[in-house]
């Protein structure tokens, strides 16, 4: 079938399937960031009540303080956990079933959630914060890996980025419902903890009706028949054989080769720039501060002078703020590339977190500056929706080959949940410590990640792997010449043959 027409086909199952699949996907992820800040004040108050039930002991502030930072940061060890199995499972049960299976975590924490309060519990929230960590972490792994594997190579930037368009629709639904005319008042907070079983609900009903990865059908399982069957279905009309080739072509490359284990990438020389890329991108991606504010917007829009009775409202718009970039970072993504995407969200960043230093230390002096301050965290979450939020997580799918992608998002994804926990862990500090400076460090992280992002990433748009890895091997390789190039890469796949051979 000629190009022009197969891009008019209407492959509605790929559509299906990546709703499907968001759903109970990275929607958890924006979702349980969410739905934490509405209850702050109840949970705080039921640690203290328990605390003083059990031992008869008043906590002073700041135990409870931390105490609560627990909660609400131990979803990125959660996270943390969720990616490093992530990879191990996509290998041995497929993308699709991984996803399935990630339902039992995500079920569990649920139910701890809800029973918490009868029981009479804050040890079960915790406990249900960290199953709750490793559903969001596996499915921010596996879920863009499955889209990028699935979708055309004209579109495989835009059905990737999806998975943060449902990241910040989650971002959303969790402020909506954790307003306090739904589920955000005091006798309803177990509800809202627990009411993340829905979507994964959904998706246990539905996900099971679409295929499996075309890429993991033949590279994997050695399955031609059912990859061409998938990808019938996907694309809604007959295969083309350019397609169909290059992942023939993967599969040759990769035969007899084992999947990669994480510790191996870093040994190897010719991913190193593919590998520096990646952890730099995802470390920046929760260095900058972003998601943190959705965990503490109340801290930050109190330091921003907003009244606590509008505060609730106000965080409904950052989250819709981010779904708006979202969506139109997946329509530029092809159109303007991934490096252009990424350098200018976080350059953008980089001058909103300046003029909001400004605002924040000129606040007493202007009766509408507060305004300015809560404008600039509308823009900087605009920004990072217009570039970090999407991009980061189509990179380890472009970067890396098939034997290499589940190391690949393993590495990828256990640098975002470190960096997160750390972040989450020290924010409500760094704002009540640094005052109006507290986005100072976020707004230098951006301009050292955008610097990076401008000096060694290449563009990736529309681009075959092979291609993408000739560029890389210009600083993989820097300063041998182009024999002994090929002769380091023939030795490292020489030795990966004979290593899989002996196993």
């Amino acid at each position: 079938m000629p190009r022009e027409e197969a891009q008019k086909s209407s492959p509605r199952t790929l559509v299906l399937m990546v709703a499907s699949a968001g759903i109970g996907g990275t929607l958890q992820y924006g979702y349980n960031l969410a739905i934490m800040n509405a209850p702050t004040t109840y949970i705080q108050t039921f640690i203290n009540d328990t605390f003083l039930e059990r031992w008869n002991m008043q906590l002073e502030d700041y135990e409870v303080t931390l105490l609560w930072t627990i909660i609400v940061s131990i979803f990125s060890l959660g996270g943390l956990a969720g990616a490093l199995i992530a990879g191990p499972m996509t290998i041995h049960f497929g993308r699709k079933k991984c996803l399935l299976l990630n339902n039992i975590f995500l079920m569990t924490g649920a139910l701890l959630a809800l029973t918490s309060r009868a029981a009479k519990s804050f040890e079960m929230i915790i406990i249900s914060r960290v199953l709750i960590g490793i559903n969001a972490g596996i499915s921010m792994n596996v879920q863009p890996m499955y889209f990028g594997e699935s979708a055309p190579k004209h579109l495989r930037g835009a059905v990737s980025l999806s998975s943060a368009v449902f990241t910040a629709f989650g971002v959303v639904l969790g402020q909506v419902v954790g307003l306090r005319e739904i589920l955000g008042s005091e006798s309803t907070w177990q509800y809202l903890l627990a009411s993340n079983a829905i979507p994964g609900l959904i998706q246990l009903l539905t996900l099971p009706w679409f295929p499996e990865s075309p890429r993991y059908l033949l590279i994997d399982k050695g399955d031609k028949e059912a990859c061409i069957n998938a990808l019938r279905r996907l694309r809604g009309c007959e295969v083309q054989n350019s397609e169909l080739d290059e992942i023939l072509q993967e599969q040759a490359e990769s035969k007899g080769k084992r999947p990669r284990r994480p510790w191996e990438l870093f040994a190897d020389r010719s991913v190193r720039w593919q590998l520096i890329c990646i952890i730099v991108v995802s470390s920046a991606m929760q260095l900058c501060g972003n998601d943190s504010i959705y965990f503490y917007a109340a801290y930050v829009f109190k330091e921003a002078g907003i009244s606590d009775d509008t505060i609730q409202y106000i965080t409904i718009g950052t989250g819709s703020c981010e779904f708006t970039a979202c969506i139109l970072c997946n329509l530029l993504i092809e159109r303007k590339g991934r490096r252009f995407m990424l350098m200018g969200g976080f350059i953008l960043m980089t001058v909103w977190a300046i003029v909001f230093t400004l605002a924040l230390s000129f606040e007493h002096y202007t009766s509408w500056m507060p305004y300015i301050s809560m404008g600039c965290i509308f823009t900087y979450i605009l920004s990072f929706g217009m570039g970090p939020a999407g991009v980061t997580g189509v990179l380890p799918t472009e970067l890396f080959n098939q034997t290499a992608r589940p190391a690949a998002y393993m590495i990828a994804g256990s640098m975002m949940w470190i960096n997160l926990f750390i972040i989450g862990m020290i924010f409500p500090f760094l704002v009540s410590g640094l005052s109006q400076f507290c986005f100072v460090p976020f707004g230098a992280v951006c301009l050292v990640a955008a610097l990076f992002i401008g000096l060694f990433l290449p563009e990736t748009k529309g681009k075959s792997l092979s291609v993408i890895t000739d560029e890389f091997n210009k600083l993989n390789f820097k300063g041998q010449d182009k024999g002994l190039q090929s002769q380091t890469q023939a030795q490292y796949q020489l030795g990966e043959v004979c290593h899989s051979t002996a196993l």
